[in-house]
C-alpha cells in the first residue's frame, strides 16, 4: 500500500465501532490519511452480513463505509484482549466506540475510571443512542428509533401520509458528521492544552439538531410543524413540477429569482401580482400559485427547461435517480466516484489544496491484519498463535461464509 498521507497523516485511531454512525466518521477520518485500526469482536461488524448484495463475500452496507481501514478480531472481554487494545492505546490519538453504555466500564476499560489516568493524551468519542443518562439513557439505539422519538419522522412526508422515515439513515449519519468535527476540536485543543478529552455523541442529539427550519419556526410561532411533502415551510416556490420528460426541482429563495423565473417560463406578469410580490406572500398563498407553476411546467421539457433556468441564476433542477447522478458528466469532475480495481464507492467530499484526501486500501475482510497489527505491536509468532488458540484473537474469515 502507499505510503499514508493527507491533513490527519500520522493520526492514530483504534476504532471499536460498528454498524454506521461510528464507521463513517472513522473512513472520513481515514480518507485524510489517519492510521486505523478496525477492532472487530469475534463475531465480526454486524453489517459485514446486511445484503445482499455482496462483493467478495462483503455487503455493499459495508463496503460503503470501512476502506482505509485494517481489521483484527478481538473478544475485548478476555483479560489477554484487553491487553491488546491496551498496548495500540499507548501511541493512539483517538479511541472511538459505540458499544452499550456501561460495556466498557465493566470490562474494566472505561475512560473516567481508567483511560483518561494512563492516556492523558488520549481523545476518547463514544456514540450511543440517546446518551448515558436522563429518561432514555442507556437503551440501544437504531436510526429508525431515533428519527421516531426526535421528531424527524413527524415532519417528513407528505400533508397526506403518514409521518414518513427519512430514506437515508440521517441520524446515525449525522451522529458521524458531528463525532467527526467533534473529534477534530479535540485535536486542537489538546494542541494547546496538551489534554485529551471525553466526548459522547447521541444519536437522539443528532437528529434533534437537523430539525431545522421545523424547530426553529416552533420556538418562535409556536404552532405545531406539518409535514410538507417537497415543499419548504418558509420558501415558496420550492417543490418539484411535473414535465413532459421528467419532474424538475424549483428552488426559488428570492423575489429577483421569482421574477426571473417567470420571465423565462414566459409569465412575466406573474411577478407583478400582488399575492406573489414577495416570498412571504408567496408562501401565504402557496395554494393559489402552485396550480399556475403547474401549468406552466406542465408542457416542457423537463431537462431544457432546468438547464435554461440554472443558466439564468435560477436554482433549478432536473430530479435525476442514482444511477443517472453516477454517470453525470459534473460527477465525475468533482471525482464524487472512486473506482479502484473491484472497488467502486463513493468519492471524498472535502477538496483540500494541499492534502487532499484518497483511498489509501479498500475495506478489509475480517481479521485480515491481525498478523499485521499484532506484529506492529511487539508480539511474536509464538504469542499470537496462542491468542488465537484462546479464542482471544478470531481467525480471519469472510463474514458472509
Amino acid at each position: 500500500m502507499a505510503e499514508r498521507d493527507g491533513a490527519l497523516a500520522g493520526f492514530k485511531v483504534v476504532d471499536l465501532t460498528r454498524v454506521l454512525a461510528g464507521p463513517s466518521c472513522v473512513q472520513a477520518l481515514g480518507d485524510h490519511g489517519a492510521e486505523i485500526v478496525k477492532v472487530e469482536p469475534p463475531a465480526g461488524d454486524d453489517t459485514r452480513s446486511w445484503g445482499p448484495p455482496f462483493a467478495e463475500g462483503e455487503a455493499a452496507y459495508f463496503l460503503g463505509i470501512n476502506r482505509n481501514k485494517r481489521s483484527i478480531g478481538l473478544d475485548l472481554s478476555r483479560a489477554e484482549g484487553q491487553g491488546v487494545l491496551f498496548r495500540m492505546l499507548d501511541d493512539a490519538d483517538l479511541l472511538i466506540e459505540n458499544f452499550k453504555t456501561g460495556t466498557l466500564e465493566k470490562w474494566g476499560l472505561g475512560y473516567e475510571a481508567v483511560l483518561k489516568e494512563r492516556y492523558p493524551r488520549l481523545i476518547h468519542c463514544r456514540i450511543t443512542g440517546f446518551g448515558a443518562d436522563g429518561l432514555l439513557g442507556g437503551i440501544p439505539g437504531y436510526d429508525a428509533v431515533a428519527q421516531a422519538l426526535s421528531g424527524m419522522m413527524s415532519i417528513n412526508g407528505t400533508p397526506e401520509g403518514g409521518p414518513t422515515r427519512v430514506g437515508m439513515p440521517m441520524a446515525d449519519l449525522g451522529a458521524g458528521l458531528i463525532a467527526l468535527y467533534a473529534i477534530m476540536m479535540a485535536a486542537y485543543e489538546r494542541e494547546k492544552s496538551g489534554k485529551g478529552q471525553s466526548i459522547e455523541v447521541a444519536l437522539y442529539d443528532a437528529a434533534f439538531s437537523l430539525l431545522h427550519p421545523f424547530i426553529s419556526n416552533f420556538f418562535v410561532s409556536g404552532d405545531r410543524p406539518k409535514r410538507v411533502g417537497n415543499q419548504h415551510p418558509n420558501i415558496c416556490p420550492y417543490d418539484t413540477f411535473e414535465t413532459t420528460t421528467c419532474d424538475v426541482f424549483l428552488a426559488v429563495g428570492n423575489d429577483r429569482q421569482f421574477r426571473r423565473m417567470c420571465g423565462e417560463m414566459g409569465k412575466p406578469e406573474l411577478a407583478d401580482d400582488p399575492r406573489f410580490a414577495s416570498n412571504a406572500e408567496r408562501s401565504v398563498n402557496r395554494d393559489a400559485l402552485t396550480p399556475k407553476l403547474d401549468a406552466l411546467f406542465a408542457g416542457t421539457d423537463g431537462q431544457e427547461a432546468a438547464a435554461r433556468l440554472a443558466t439564468a441564476g435560477v436554482p433549478c433542477g432536473a430530479v435525476l435517480e442514482i444511477p443517472e447522478v453516477c454517470e453525470h458528466p459534473h460527477t465525475a469532475h468533482r471525482e464524487m466516484v472512486i473506482e479502484e480495481g473491484s472497488y467502486r464507492g463513493v468519492g471524498i467530499p472535502a477538496k483540500f489544496s494541499r492534502t487532499p484526501g484518497r483511498m489509501h486500501r479498500p475495506p478489509p475482510h475480517f481479521a485480515e491484519h491481525n498478523r499485521e497489527v499484532l506484529e506492529g505491536l511487539g508480539y511474536s509468532a509464538a504469542e499470537i498463535e496462542g491468542l488465537i488458540r484462546a479464542g482471544v484473537l478470531a481467525e480471519p474469515k469472510r463474514a458472509a461464509e
